[in-house]
């Protein structure tokens, strides 16, 4: 099955940047509409940004203007670079995908996506 594996997490000063990777199983069907997810201690998991079937993104308000999802086909990567960050943003992130011939995305719904990485802990300090 298709297998997601988050790296780049880390300890930072509010102010600092970080980027995370999620390096993708090869697939040999059609590119799925992915997402990266957040959940902090005593929080509901929250959508952060998706990328569609197309290429097309979407961001949830509170990112806007600070993260940006890219991914590389290539190298089977997705991408999550975040700037500017404060101490709301500390959570354990997740990659998520919707792996579904026809699926189109973007969604920030976790409970649409059926395939999950293990998480990567991005702590913010003051």
């Amino acid at each position: 099955q298709m297998q997601l594996v988050e790296s780049g997490g880390g300890s930072v000063q509010a102010g600092g940047s970080l980027s995370l990777s999620c390096r993708i199983r090869r697939s040999a069907s059609s590119h799925y509409p992915m997402a990266w997810f957040r959940q902090a201690p005593g929080k509901e998991r929250e959508g952060v940004a998706a990328f569609d079937s197309a290429g097309g993104t979407n961001y949830a308000d509170f990112v806007k203007g600070r993260f940006t999802i890219s991914k590389d086909n290539d190298r089977f990567t997705l991408y999550l670079q975040m700037n500017s960050l404060n101490t709301e943003d500390t959570a354990i992130y997740y990659c998520a995908a919707r792996a579904e011939i026809g699926a189109l995305g973007a969604s920030l719904v976790p409970g649409w996506y059926n395939r999950w990485g293990q998480g990567t802990q991005v702590t913010v300090s003051s």
